[in-house]
């Protein structure tokens, strides 16, 4: 009787401990700071920035693989938050946006040949250029810099990929 009465209280003390464990602060993960389309128009009128929109679709497989490896990449979401507005947008779904005089959907008509696609809009709302296709993190970061620091005025991509590219960037985007 006695040894169950040590083990009770030898348990309700281990208990107790592990109760009162301390408890290390979850250190909240970097995500891309998505905003809508219109947010994004909005917000340009304000501080202007580069914005990238990604075309996706519920049944797009390629689309999925985007979000779980290259949008969850710490160097392209470090890149991306600090010189984009970047904007998911399911064309099948989401509704048209003005920008000023023109619409979203009038401006990538025709430009968009498959999901995902990548859409690269200047300062200023004018198209750059739709990247069509599933980008891994690495070349999704080259991409960013290339249209971010405005390498494509400079050179061409393959001399950005060859020459800037490894000796200005960090280049962990694995």
């Amino acid at each position: 009787m006695k040894k169950l009465g040590i083990a009770a209280v030898i348990t309700t003390v281990m208990v107790s401990l592990m109760a009162f464990k301390s408890v290390e602060p979850k250190t909240e993960e970097a995500k891309i700071q998505w905003v809508t389309l219109e947010e994004a128009y909005k917000l340009n009128q304000k501080q202007p920035r580069k914005i990238w929109i990604d075309l996706y679709t519920e049944w797009c497989g390629w689309c999925k693989v985007m979000d779980k490896n290259t949008f969850k990449n710490a160097e392209v979401i470090q890149f991306t938050n600090k010189k984009f507005y970047a904007v998911k947008y399911n064309p099948e779904k989401d509704a048209d946006v003005m920008f000023g005089k023109v619409s979203f959907r009038s401006l990538i008509n025709g430009k968009v040949t498959g999901y995902p696609t990548t859409v690269f809009m200047d300062e200023k709302m004018n198209l750059i250029q739709p990247i069509s296709g599933y980008l891994e993190p690495r070349m999704f970061h080259q991409v960013l810099t290339y249209f971010g620091d405005n390498n494509h005025q400079k050179e061409t991509f393959d001399q950005f990929q060859q020459k800037t590219y490894p000796t200005k960037y960090t280049a962990k985007a694995q």
